[in-house]
């Protein structure tokens, strides 16, 4: 069924004088150009998602200006609905990142997803990828569960996955950790956590770090590592400039002088000992 089609049932409950159902939670990919000079969004967003950005009239977001600066790109392609002015826009509570990260239902979250008691469908949008991994928004998708609102995940780039199947590492067993410590002592001690962590479950470790700190979360890596533990870098996937490469910690020690991590374009680090 078409994203139209799918949209459809509020409006035809309301013509026939029947209760509306509740709307959905439709979790909206993002492209992972953010930062950089925007990509064509159909090389990686499927027509349909477009279609759906297009007929949303409720959005929650990572980010208010960055949302609707995806908008009106999908305009540009799938003509909105409605004029962006009037469209309902709201940013996420901002919370903590890293290890010190929960997420925790709460009822707070539940007033943002009021419009769907109305029949009407809410978008969730951030900055880059999929909503809700890596991102915020998992706790609003945890709100929707206990509303009892049912969670359309609409098909887009994630930058874990497409890093973890370019890498050549175990892709049976795996596990995101979110950011290191910035510390650097504790910076090291994690990483050497996460690689017995690898070794014992044969299991790869997929984490990230803010762009202008990338340089320095690979020279840890390079510094804490084991010389055989393979570690994959994947540097700004879907992009023109974007580039995969995996080796063992000893390669990369040869080749830091020719390897440099932009500081402005994000990055996927992946170990596996």
């Amino acid at each position: 069924m078409s994203a139209a089609g799918l949209g459809a049932r509020g409006e035809a409950a309301a013509s026939s004088g029947a209760p509306r159902a509740p709307g959905r939670l439709v979790l909206v990919p993002n492209a992972l150009d953010l930062g950089t000079a925007p990509q064509d969004l159909t090389a990686v967003l499927p027509h349909a998602v477009l279609q759906w950005a297009a007929r949303l009239h409720h959005w929650l977001v990572e980010d208010a200006k960055s949302a609707r600066a995806f908008l009106k790109r999908v305009h540009a392609i799938v003509p909105l609905h409605a004029p962006l002015q009037s469209l309902s826009i709201t940013e996420l509570p901002r919370s903590a990142k890293g290890r010190d990260a929960r997420v925790v239902p709460n009822a707070e979250f539940a007033h943002l997803l009021a419009p769907t008691q109305g029949g009407h469908d809410v978008g969730l949008l951030s900055e880059a990828g999929l909503p809700a991994v890596a991102d915020p928004g998992a706790a609003v998708v945890a709100a929707a569960h206990a509303l009892g609102l049912a969670v359309l995940p609409l098909p887009g780039p994630s930058s874990l996955v497409l890093a973890l199947a370019a890498s050549g590492l175990e892709g049976q067993s795996f596990a995101f950790v979110g950011y290191l410590p910035q510390e650097a002592t504790a910076r090291v001690q994690r990483i050497r956590e996460l690689e017995e962590l690898s070794r014992r479950l044969r299991q790869t470790q997929i984490f990230i770090e803010t762009p202008y700190r990338n340089a320095a979360l690979f020279k840890a890596l390079l510094e804490g590592a084991a010389p055989a533990t393979r570690v994959s870098v994947s540097v700004a996937l879907t992009l023109p400039e974007g580039w995969c490469k995996t080796a063992t910690v000893s390669e990369w020690r040869r080749l830091t002088s020719k390897t440099v991590l932009p500081d402005r374009l994000p990055a996927v680090f992946l170990l596996q000992a």
